[in-house]
């Protein structure tokens, strides 16, 4: 199956509960939420008060995307917040098996993402810890951004290791999708689709998921 999960990081900040409830009716699985602390990436987002505040009004998977240097130091806090995925990045840690293990303490899935620059090859040994393997696409820290096809190599990769090991694991991409490129990123094996501005910033974003979805059948993993 696949999950299309909406960047809030595109959303408009003074609408929140209304663009939730938007992103619902258009047929959204999860509610993707960008936390920047201006440090690991060069730009700041929002943090624990926000997602607090507004997870009363969602019934949504509030997907926590942790773009912050150190992550272990908030993961108590953000799954207290209503998180229900906690992603932490690879470079940002400096225990990442410590990392996991808290997050996994409070019952909450976990993911653990790379940036660009990071080869895949530093992920395999964590995917088998993992619920969910994140894959930039696009350089972390701002929305708006195109995509980089060539990341779907490290898709790839990631699924075929997943398929070998008999790993139940999801593979996220995020940055620049949509639905004139979907299909480029689930025939490489990914099942969790972030996008931002596509959807958020169209008419009748039901049309978007739509499509997306549609794109997606019609381009499935292939090996």
């Amino acid at each position: 199956m696949i999950y299309i999960a909406p960047s809030m990081l595109s959303a408009d900040f003074g609408h929140l509960e209304d663009e939730m409830t938007r992103m619902a009716k258009a047929g959204a699985n999860y509610l993707h939420l960008d936390v920047m602390d201006g440090n690991f990436v060069p730009n700041f987002s929002f943090g624990t008060p926000v997602i607090a505040s507004i997870r009363p009004y969602s019934k949504l998977i509030f997907d926590v995307h942790l773009m912050i240097v150190d992550p272990i130091r908030y993961i108590d806090d953000y799954a207290k917040a209503g998180a229900d995925i906690i992603t932490v990045h690879l470079e940002a840690c400096s225990d990442l098996d410590a990392a996991i293990a808290k997050i996994r303490r409070h019952e909450v899935r976990v993911g653990v993402a790379i940036s660009p620059a990071t080869p895949v090859e530093l992920l395999l040994p964590y995917l088998d810890k993992i619920d969910m393997a994140l894959i930039m696409t696009v350089v972390p820290g701002f929305g708006g951004q195109s995509f980089m096809p060539d990341m779907l190599k490290k898709v790839r990769t990631v699924k075929r290791y997943a398929d070998a090991h008999n790993l139940k694991l999801d593979i996220q991409v995020d940055g620049g999708l949509k639905a004139e490129n979907i299909g480029l990123a689930t025939e490489s094996g990914a099942n969790v689709i972030v996008a931002g501005s596509a959807i958020f910033n169209a008419k009748r974003p039901s049309e978007v998921i739509q499509k997306m979805r549609e794109e997606a059948d019609l381009h499935p993993y292939t090996k």
